[in-house]
């Protein structure tokens, strides 16, 4: 099987369908969502609840090891890109947005899904661009201000470590069923 180690594009479409599968997995009705000016991936339904949910899928495709030391930010499990527009939060348009973060390992080329409120997101995303240029600006240093934002899921287990409030990977991993925590 050839790997995709080098096209974003093949990535990103394996975690959207993989996270669709799991959706159906679930009792959840969705539909990936086409065109180049679409605002979310997926949008679901839940025949139970009658809720209606947009979700946004990012994906990361690395040698995951199991704990990523960072001297700023802690010890986390793994992070993902994202950009400047993620800070946004509008409680009444995306109330009903969730990021499913989907984590792929090449050796072994399992998934690990994150489903986590984009609230959640929005604060954490502004509070890391904000800590990290504070820290930069203790040790004297300039650092050109970027549109991109790291997105880190952490463990309980290390939580110690953490400079500013992190999601917790036992609180989102495989949330289906889009709790609020």
């Amino acid at each position: 099987m050839k790997k995709y180690d080098n096209n974003k594009v093949q990535v990103s479409l394996a975690g959207e369908f993989a996270v669709l599968s799991q959706l159906a997995l679930h009792g959840k009705d969705a539909n990936m969502v086409l065109g180049n000016t679409k605002s979310v991936d997926i949008l679901v339904s839940d025949p139970e609840t009658s809720r209606l949910l947009k979700l946004e899928v990012k994906t990361s495709y690395n040698n995951n090891k199991k704990i990523i030391k960072s001297r700023l930010f802690g010890n986390f499990l793994c992070s993902w890109m994202l950009s400047e527009k993620n800070e946004k939060y509008n409680k009444k348009i995306d109330a009903n947005l969730f990021y499913c973060f989907v984590d792929i390992n090449k050796k072994t080329e399992q998934f690990k899904f994150y489903i986590i409120p984009a609230k959640v997101v929005a604060d954490y995303v502004t509070k890391e661009d904000r800590y990290f240029f504070r820290e930069k600006k203790k040790e004297g240093k300039s650092v050109k201000k970027t549109p991109i934002r790291n997105f880190r899921i952490g463990t309980i287990k290390e939580k110690s470590s953490y400079k500013i409030k992190t999601p917790f990977a036992e609180d989102y991993k495989d949330n289906w069923n889009f709790e609020i925590k």
